[in-house]
């Protein structure tokens, strides 16, 4: 530490450069906390203590695959099944076809089974008795102005109506109200509509479920209880996969896009990139200070404290940037979580992603310094001095 002066001056001799560097390296550990959040997002997707005695029964080949209604009462006769219900993917946009909305065909017994899920007596009464009816997440509604009594249309992008018209309408008859804090970005900006109105009025679905979620009287029979439901259907042209909730999800996220691979791709590419920028800079400085650092030898330094100082120079640089990276991280998520309305449910920079980021700062700084410094070490003085 008693050296900390000549490293800090060392590090700002040529200003402009080592602020470039610290943007880039800003950029880069802004990008990985932002990331590393979805992916902190995705893994707890379903992590609940309500999704912890729930189970999502759905096809072993694939998610969009559908199945037969008939067994629901099978489901229910399991021991250790609670309550069983279903639901299918709606696929509905409003106004516009990029205005996806999370819209799911339910059964009205949908929400006993999601009891973070808060709606009024009488507006769940209301769902019940209007076919036509529709709940709608808090956030969702916020987002569109939508209030109970509107007529809100809209276009699924998978199922038309008996005329062949992909544009429906339903009447908000209640706002849902999310009590899960960790999880309720998800269900805040759900639009639920009767499975009953949705399987009569188009002609592709014709008895058919996307899935069933079923709620177990004891979470520690899970298991027993997923492959007991697994056994109906062995051997048919039906077969499915029953998970927990979390698993589940994650595996309804594979099939659409291994998010840690991706994740783990650009990190890789990004850091990668960092590596080699940030190993230019300290070549360029160390080749600067030539003469500088014969003149520290010729004085006394040892061959180790010149290997160490500058070391030292190169974790410090990318210490500086990664900091202050994941603290702008730390202040970004929030604000992003807010503007997507709940969309994006991220969590906070954790004290993992900070001990994870803080090793790659200091790996990263020893790999950058490690060649400028062994140069430096192994400087002859006499060369140095005479400019060879």
């Amino acid at each position: 530490m008693k050296y900390l002066h000549l490293v800090w001056a060392s590090l700002f001799r040529r200003k402009t450069r080592t602020f470039l560097t610290l943007v880039s390296i800003i950029a880069a550990f802004l990008l990985f906390g932002l990331l590393d959040a979805v992916r902190t997002s995705f893994t707890q997707a379903g992590q609940g203590a309500n999704g912890a005695q729930r189970l999502q029964t759905g096809s072993k080949l694939s998610f969009i695959q559908t199945l037969p209604q008939s067994m629901e009462a099978q489901i229910a006769a399991v021991a250790g099944v609670k309550t069983v219900t279903y639901a299918n993917w709606f696929g509905g946009a409003y106004q516009d076809p990029h205005n996806q909305v999370f819209s799911f065909a339910v059964e009205p017994n949908y929400l006993d089974l999601y009891p973070e899920i808060e709606v009024g007596a009488a507006e769940r009464k209301a769902f019940v008795e209007t076919r036509t009816g529709a709940l709608v997440g808090e956030r969702l509604a916020q987002r569109y102005k939508w209030k109970v009594g509107d007529k809100i249309p809209l276009q699924s992008t998978i199922y038309p109506d008996r005329e062949g018209s992909k544009n429906w309408s339903f009447d908000v008859v209640g706002i849902m109200h999310s009590t899960d804090k960790k999880t309720g970005g998800f269900f805040d900006q759900m639009f639920l509509l009767h499975w009953k109105y949705f399987d009569e009025t188009t002609p592709y679905n014709r008895g058919q479920v996307g899935w069933y979620v079923t709620r177990v009287a004891d979470a520690n029979q899970a298991d027993r209880v997923a492959r007991a439901i697994d056994a109906i259907s062995a051997n048919s042209d039906h077969e499915t996969r029953t998970q927990t909730e979390q698993a589940a999800t994650a595996s309804w996220m594979k099939q659409l896009a291994d998010i840690g691979l991706i994740v783990g791709s650009i990190m890789g590419a990004v850091f990668f990139t960092l590596l080699l920028l940030s190993g230019n800079t300290m070549m360029q400085a160390v080749r600067e200070r030539t003469g500088e650092l014969a003149v520290l030898k010729t004085i006394g330094f040892s061959n180790l404290s010149v290997l160490a100082m500058v070391l030292a120079e190169s974790v410090l640089l990318l210490v500086l940037g990664g900091l202050a990276g994941l603290g702008i991280a730390s202040l970004l998520i929030p604000v992003v979580s807010a503007a997507s309305g709940g969309m994006l449910n991220l969590p906070a920079v954790g004290a993992d992603s900070w001990l994870l980021g803080a090793v790659l700062m200091v790996l990263i700084g020893l790999l950058v310094g490690s060649l400028p410094a062994w140069r430096a070490m192994r400087l002859n003085i006499v060369d140095a001095l005479a400019g060879r």
